[in-house]
Parts: structure tokens; C-alpha cells; sequence
């Protein structure tokens, strides 16, 4: 595979003759080149795809090439996608197509089950898997600047070319260990189209908050959700638009006019005084005649009911040794909310109690809040005890 000769696809016709040729294959492996240094959305600049007989790098900036083939091969139910790391690759399909690509397979993902660790990186399932090495050398290129270089669309077909034999081997070694259905329902989330869509009212979450007024937190919110739209609208960064750390103290000024805008720090007066500034403004305004009922509820954290430090570290201990015991990466089968969750209350619903995580790990963390086991050092391995339970008066 590695030995064929990249076809690099600057017109409409070859792109719709690859898509006609990949559509007979089982699987076609997947990736793309993109820029979001200067974008809210990301500027897709490539996309590289690879058969079994050959691989190509589209060139997405080519004048006047209709990617509407590359649509239909992604829709296409019949063949597996294979991607590895496929968030944002699946976000730009998302937002150009209007729907995931059907029969998606992320190769780090499957490679987590497998047991190489937390969000293994391609470069080291590559060497693991295949013995492979990937030359990262044009791996900061600027993939909008045109003309490429031949060394440069070499490069990024090796992206597919190598991901082929991963995931024919990672693919063996599931279907050995029996977890193929494991991987089904890890997919099943990243084909949701909700996992890459970003909800402008809950964008203050990301904001490392704190504060006990009702009405700051409101504005908080409403310069978040401001920001997140804005941000779209003009499609530049977040970050670009108005800093995290500014939008507390903008909060907290509640200017009513670009001169009291600008006067935060970091607020131009340009800014202050443009279509952006104004339309802060108004949120702002808005935001302060809220009427006191509609204010967001703070709770105390003093009153917020929280888990047994020591429980929580416990728990963690059980899930560690469960994941090594498995094979399997920790981080797959329970996060720290999902621990904290289950130390606070065993019984309410949980992710770690369904499906294989139950089985693996949701049982016995449950049997260990109740005392029916315990954990023991044993060399160098954390043993899972069974304790004798005292028989009913």
C-alpha cells in the first residue's frame, strides 16, 4: 500500500472517478488537512483517502471542484469510514455535507478498548501496530498556502496509507478479545450529530467561574452565549474575539456605552464603537433588565452535597486496577464526574452501571461502597478481595 503512487485531485471529474472507485471498497481510511488558526470553523484544505489498491489527496481549495462525490462516498452505508481521531475531521464533514459520515470507525478510540492507553496518538499506534515510522516533518505546514509541495501531499497520504494496516490489525485483535461490540457503542456516540454542535447558552460553562451574585452570573452568561454567536458570525476565534478572562470583568463594568466599554481591559475603542461593540452592548443591556426571578440560581457550595474524598480516591484505586486487569484504558470506562457521581449516590443512574462498564467496573465499585469487598496489594498488583458478610440474627 504504501509503495502506490499518490494521486494528487485538483477537478471535479477525477474526484467523482476516485469516489466511484472507493464506493466499491469495504472500508476506506480517512483524514483531512485543515487551518483554524484564523477561523472560528476550520478552513478544510485537503482530504486524503485511501483504498486498497490506492490512495489520493484532495485538494479541497482547488478552483471550481464540486465535493458533492465526496459527500455521497461518506453517506454511503455499505463501507466503513476509518479515521483516527475523527472529531474534527467529522465536525468539517458535519458542517459541509450536513450529516456525519454513515459507518464511521475512529482507529484511537477502537485502540483504547484495545488497551494502548488514553487517546494514543497516531504516530504511536502507527510504531505499535505496523512497526511503521511517520516522518513529521511537514507537519506545521501551512495547508492553505498553495502551491504544495509533492514531499507535502506525500506526507499527508501517509496518514491513510499506514492507517489501513492499523485498523485491519486493531480490527483482529477486538474481534479475538470479543469486543467488537464495545467499539459499536463507543462509535454510536461520535455518529451523534450533538457531539460536535456547540450550544452558544451553554458556552460560559467552558469559564472557570466564580462568584455567588445571581445577576453577574447572568451576564456572565450572556456575554458567553454573546461571544459564541458572534464568534460565528464573523468567523474568527473565540479567544480572538473577546479573551475568557475579559468577559468576567466586562460582566462585572456592565457598560451601557462604547466609551464605558472600551474602558475593559483589552476593549478597543474600534471594537467598542463597531457592529460587535454594539451588538455587546445591547446583550448587556438586556442582560441587567432581567427581572430578578429570571436570574440564574447560585448554588452554595457549602450546601452542594459532595462525595468522601476518600471514597472518591478508592474508587479511582478499583478503577485502575480493573482497567489494568482488562487491558482496557481507564479513561474509556469511567471519568472523574462519572466517579464522583458514583461516590455521592451508587444507585442513581450512571454511565459506569450500563453495558460492558457495568459489568467490568459498575458492579464491583457498587459492592465496594457497600463493604462487600475489599482491595489488597499483592506484589505488585491491586488484588479485589471478597469479604466475608455476618450472617442475620
Amino acid at each position: 500500500m504504501s509503495e502506490l503512487r499518490t494521486d494528487f485531485i485538483t477537478t471535479s471529474a477525477e474526484l467523482a472517478a476516485l469516489c466511484t472507485r472507493l464506493a466499491a471498497e469495504e472500508f476506506v481510511t480517512v483524514d483531512t488537512e485543515f487551518m483554524r488558526e484564523r477561523t472560528y470553523y476550520p478552513e478544510l484544505c485537503l482530504v486524503q483517502l485511501a483504498g486498497a489498491m490506492e490512495v489520493a489527496v484532495v485538494d479541497a481549495q482547488a478552483k471550481g471542484i464540486d465535493l458533492a462525490p465526496l459527500g455521497a462516498l461518506l453517506a454511503a452505508p455499505g463501507i466503513v469510514k476509518v479515521f483516527h481521531a475523527c472529531r474534527q475531521d467529522v465536525e468539517i464533514f458535519l458542517l459541509m455535507f450536513g450529516a456525519v459520515p454513515e459507518n464511521l470507525f475512529d482507529t484511537q478510540v477502537a485502540a483504547m478498548v484495545a488497551g494502548f492507553g488514553d487517546q494514543v496518538g497516531y504516530d504511536a499506534l502507527v510504531a505499535a501496530l505496523t512497526g511503521g515510522h511517520i516522518d513529521k516533518a511537514h507537519r506545521f505546514s501551512d495547508w492553505s498556502a498553495r502551491p504544495l509541495t509533492r514531499a507535502q501531499v506525500e506526507y499527508a497520504a501517509a496518514d491513510v496509507t499506514h492507517l489501513r494496516v492499523v485498523y485491519e490489525r486493531l480490527l483482529a485483535r477486538l474481534r479475538v478479545d470479543g469486543r467488537m461490540d464495545w467499539v459499536a457503542r463507543e462509535m454510536a456516540a461520535l455518529a451523534d450529530p450533538s457531539t460536535y454542535r456547540v450550544d452558544p447558552e451553554r458556552a460560559w460553562e467552558r469559564l472557570k467561574l466564580r462568584t455567588g451574585n445571581r445577576r453577574q452570573l447572568a451576564m456572565v452568561q450572556a456575554i458567553a452565549a454573546w461571544r459564541e454567536r458572534e464568534a460565528q458570525r464573523v468567523n474568527i476565534p473565540r479567544q480572538r474575539l473577546v479573551k475568557d478572562e475579559q468577559i468576567p470583568e466586562i460582566a462585572a463594568l456592565a457598560p451601557e456605552n462604547a466609551e464605558a466599554l472600551a474602558k475593559a481591559r483589552g476593549i478597543s475603542s474600534g471594537f467598542a464603537q463597531g457592529k460587535s461593540g454594539i451588538s455587546l452592548l445591547a446583550v448587556i443591556v438586556a442582560a441587567k433588565a432581567q427581572p430578578e426571578a429570571d436570574l440564574p440560581r447560585v448554588e452554595s457550595r457549602r450546601d452542594a452535597p459532595r462525595a468522601s474524598p476518600a471514597m472518591v480516591a478508592l474508587l479511582k484505586v478499583l478503577l485502575n486496577a480493573v482497567a489494568e486487569q482488562n487491558n482496557v484504558a481507564a479513561r474509556l470506562i469511567a471519568n472523574a464526574e462519572d466517579i464522583e457521581a458514583l461516590a455521592l449516590d451508587e444507585a442513581a443512574e450512571n454511565p459506569v452501571l450500563v453495558g460492558w462498564r457495568g459489568e467490568m467496573f459498575g458492579r464491583d465499585a457498587q459492592r465496594l461502597i457497600r463493604g462487600e469487598i475489599a482491595l489488597s496489594a499483592q506484589g505488585r498488583k491491586v488484588k479485589i478481595i471478597e469479604l466475608a458478610q455476618a450472617a442475620p440474627a
